[in-house]
């Protein structure tokens, strides 16, 4: 329940699904020490309701037309600081929790989350806590005590490769996909793809099955025994 003598927090709701964004309204406005005061269907919406309204604390989506959650919360915090951001999305993922983190979001649920959740991590990010779901401070622990991928010691490095994308090429010659070299690497797939394109370029491959034999080639793999 709300605290003697403390003011219910301003709340923005922001989705881009109609039926989302006002199932998410009349949940909160049953909660203690809530205050819905408007909501956005996406990221544009968001910034200037901001503006207009000064809120607490904004319940923000990630996956939005014109303007994403992402961008918008980077705007609300540069222009707005008195306003947290508490990212309310499906996903869970590395590639939408680390790019809103850094961001500037304080929190981060799952649409999940019940509405106490929802309430502890709205207090928590107006008091300068973090308002993290249990998941969301699992994900964040493994991925910091996970050791850093290191480098493989290769002997000569060909046509100019950087050790980056030597590591990229050798992991396709193991088979794995983009996805899956992405994930071990602790980057996004467009980033593994960049890699991919520049490394084809300098060493004139057209496709996979040509990368493999080339890192067979060069020693920069080893083929699997027979």
């Amino acid at each position: 329940m709300t605290d003697e003598g403390q003011r219910p927090a301003r709340v923005v709701v922001v989705d881009d699904q109609t039926v989302v964004r006002e199932g998410i309204v009349m949940l909160l406005g049953l909660l203690p020490g809530i205050e819905v005061v408007g909501s956005a269907g996406d990221g544009n919406e968001a910034v200037q309701l901001v503006g207009e309204l000064a809120p607490d604390v904004v319940l923000m989506d990630l996956r939005m037309p014109r303007c994403d959650g992402v961008e918008a919360t980077r705007r609300i915090r540069a222009e707005h600081p008195g306003t947290q951001v508490v990212v309310l999305t499906t996903f869970a993922d590395d590639e939408s929790l680390f790019p809103a983190l850094r961001a500037g979001a304080r929190g981060y649920l799952t649409k999940d989350a019940g509405g106490d959740e929802i309430v502890r991590a709205v207090r928590s990010v107006l008091s300068g806590d973090a308002g993290l779901s249990p998941s969301i401070q699992r994900r964040l622990l493994e991925r910091l005590s996970a050791p850093e991928p290191q480098p493989a010691a290769f002997a000569e490095v060909p046509d100019g490769l950087t050790t980056r994308e030597t590591e990229v090429l050798a992991l396709i010659a193991e088979g794995l996909s983009n996805q899956e070299i992405a994930h071990k690497l602790h980057v996004s797939t467009a980033t593994v793809k960049t890699h991919i394109n520049n490394l084809f370029a300098k060493a004139g491959l057209k496709d996979r099955a040509q990368a493999v034999r080339y890192a067979y080639a060069r020693g920069l793999a080893k083929p699997p025994a027979n």
